[in-house]
């Protein structure tokens, strides 16, 4: 996503950011194998893992699941439910792809990041027109 911020020339007025619902790999940098699969494309992954917090709700518009699990995890954070309408699953913003979730690679082979990263793209690419036409909108 931060990829396509960049090249959309938003980076001052988006801010992207990536967290874990578990504490596995705090501190770790990307997945090799993820990071080989984005620079085939292109793309350079940076950061460090973190797990999402609840001040996360306060710090950010949309937050966004890959999967089912992840989602059912951040809304367990929210118990009173304010935060819902924030939470939403990556693949709802697929234009091409037609899965509900982003499957989880890690245990597979290089095939299957390659698959992820494709569908992730796809679904940023949605991500960024839906944020383009719906946020940036009203705060200008």
């Amino acid at each position: 996503m931060n990829h396509l911020i960049e090249q959309a020339g938003l980076a001052t007025q988006i801010i992207c950011d990536s967290a874990g619902t578990a504490g596995y790999h705090i501190g770790s940098p990307p997945d090799r194998r993820m990071a080989i699969a984005a620079s085939k494309r292109g793309i350079e992954l940076r950061g460090s893992a973190r797990k999402f917090q609840r001040s996360d709700f306060e710090n950010f518009d949309l937050i966004l699941a890959m999967d089912r699990e992840n989602y059912q995890d951040i809304l367990a954070l929210d118990p009173t439910g304010k935060y819902r309408d924030k939470v939403r699953l990556m693949c709802d913003f697929c234009r091409h792809h037609n899965l509900h979730e982003v499957p989880d690679p890690y245990y597979g082979g290089s095939e299957g990041f390659d698959r992820v990263i494709d569908l992730l793209m796809d679904a940023c690419g949605g991500l960024l027109d839906y944020v383009t036409a719906e946020k940036l909108t009203i705060n200008n």
